[in-house]
């Protein structure tokens, strides 16, 4: 767990009011509050999709549970304002000198691939805001090659609040986002074998890892017993659907050889 030392300021977008501090380890971080207008469940879904990434290798920033402590709230009086307290919060690396993903700059990034395990996380989780919001998808200029990262997850399960029943009804649903960057990803780059490794990473994913992924959500994060147990459920299923979302994917790709030139 990190802990925050310098409070920077606020991000200025985003309908999670997030906060930029500087952490023990030296980096900037972006942090989702626990009191932010969305309600902690915010947080949940952050901490599913770090855990996730970090499993299937997405290019997630790197992220971590972070405690805001009272001395950190006490130097400022624009936090003390905001009702913040001195609890764990949800912090991902700021990602500096970036660019929104337009269509120029997409055919430039060298890890468009990488892309590939993001959709199927995304198709996972019903998050469709990665391409309706244009925020979410971040390019940068790394070591002379320009490198794409996938940002915010906090609106997993379609809208981001969700309930049991909500789960429960998205569990079995396979709708394929082609919006923006994810339609042209399928049409002009990927292939089917862009999706194997991340899909094959899902299926080593056993029961127990999710039980104990679910026990290490913070109590006051998720203090319900059913919907915790609800949470289990819904990721039990999703891995066990991962061939069909993937084969879902898979056929918008076209034919490679009646593709057209991107541009």
């Amino acid at each position: 767990m990190l802990t925050a030392v310098e409070y920077l300021g606020s991000v200025g977008v985003g309908v999670t009011v997030p906060r930029v501090f500087r952490a023990n380890d030296g980096n900037i971080y972006v942090v989702k509050l626990q009191n932010n207008p969305m309600g902690t469940k915010v947080l949940v879904n952050e901490y599913i999709a770090c855990w996730f990434g970090e499993r299937m290798e997405l290019c997630f920033p790197p992220s971590d549970l972070i405690q805001i402590e009272e001395q950190v709230l006490q130097r400022h009086k624009s936090l003390r304002g905001t009702g913040i307290r001195a609890k764990t919060h949800f912090a991902s690396r700021y990602i500096p000198s970036n660019k929104y993903v337009v269509r120029t700059n997409l055919s430039k990034a060298s890890n468009k691939s990488a892309m590939a395990g993001v959709m199927l996380f995304d198709h996972m989780f019903h998050n469709i805001d990665r391409t309706k919001n244009r925020k979410n998808l971040l390019v940068r200029l790394q070591d002379s090659a320009y490198v794409l990262y996938a940002i915010d997850n906090s609106h997993l399960f379609v809208r981001g609040r969700w309930n049991n029943k909500t789960l429960e009804k998205l569990a079995e649903k396979i709708v394929v986002n082609r919006r923006r960057a994810y339609g042209w990803l399928l049409t002009y780059f990927f292939t089917s074998g862009d999706f194997s490794p991340y899909a094959a990473r899902v299926r080593e994913i056993k029961k127990e890892d999710l039980v104990q992924l679910v026990d290490s959500i913070p109590q006051e994060w998720l203090p319900k017993i059913e919907e915790r147990d609800a949470l289990l459920n819904y990721m039990l299923r999703r891995c066990q659907m991962v061939d069909q979302i993937v084969l879902r994917l898979c056929q918008s790709i076209p034919d490679v050889n009646r593709r057209t030139h991107f541009y």
